[in-house]
């Protein structure tokens, strides 16, 4: 068994709104090659998590360290370097209503790179390619389904290569097989890739399904109550909020031991 390998710490971290605390004390590390789910009930400060691990939101206290760099405490230059390094899918796709899907994906190519309009061109159409978009570069968001919205909205964060994915529900608003279905695709592009994958999710299916490692957020206490894998801790925690969150009240549900 390989030793994992730090790509994300998060270090006594305080998440605040002036003096309004979010959570405080988080402290917990996302390993290389992780499914690393983000969970908790409404309220406790997920999307607030995930916007300080991509650079939107500065800490109140703490430190966020991509492989053993301090984000939040480096050079511009070195932050931004960093930043180049992540993808992100939001929860609504984020698509540009006026391009299409081709022109969406392009968009941080012609960003950061000093690539030709034709290597753009096939880097784009590969990218399509990965998330079963081949032939669509020419639509616009709005003549496609929901689903192959979040997925062309997950080929433009592909674009650059990142080391690490972020997705903010990305099953909301999906039917359940488009839902499964893209929980697929998130592993097969976590094996193929090698890349480490966070997710915040509230559907227990994909925890389950996808996640090898998290941490759970608590509102009432504003700070973490568990870390490790989901179905670990479905069945091994004796913390009843936990449990009650992660068997919808229903504490006689328990999954399958992970191999």
């Amino acid at each position: 068994m390989s030793v994992p390998v730090p790509h994300i710490e998060v270090q006594d971290l305080t998440m605040a709104y002036g003096d309004f605390i979010i959570q405080r004390n988080l402290n917990f590390t996302i390993n290389r090659g992780d499914i690393f789910i983000i969970m908790g009930g409404s309220g406790c400060g997920k999307s607030t998590l995930l916007r300080h691990l991509v650079g939107l939101k500065s800490p109140a206290a703490g430190r966020v360290l991509y492989q053993g760099v301090d984000f939040w405490h480096t050079d511009e230059k070195q932050r931004g370097a960093l930043m180049q390094r992540i993808g992100v899918l939001y929860q609504s796709g984020a698509l540009w209503s006026s391009m299409t899907l081709a022109e969406n994906v392009a968009l941080p190519l012609g960003e950061y790179t000093d690539l030709s309009a034709d290597e753009i061109s096939e880097i784009v159409s590969f990218k399509l390619a990965l998330v079963g978009l081949a032939g669509f570069e020419s639509y616009y968001p709005s003549e496609i389904s929901g689903g192959m919205r979040k997925r062309a909205g997950l080929a433009r964060a592909m674009a650059l290569d990142p080391d690490v994915l972020f997705f903010d529900e990305p099953s909301a608003g999906l039917d359940p097989i488009s839902a499964r279905l893209l929980d697929e695709l998130i592993i097969e592009l976590r094996d193929s890739l090698g890349a480490t994958i966070v997710v915040v999710t509230h559907e227990l299916a994909s925890m389950f399904a996808i996640g090898n490692n998290s941490v759970f957020l608590d509102p009432e206490t504003k700070t973490q109550i568990a870390v490790g894998n989901p179905v670990t801790l479905l069945n091994e925690s004796v913390d009843p909020r936990v449990v009650r969150f992660l068997t919808r009240g229903t504490v006689s549900q328990k999954a399958p031991s992970p191999s």
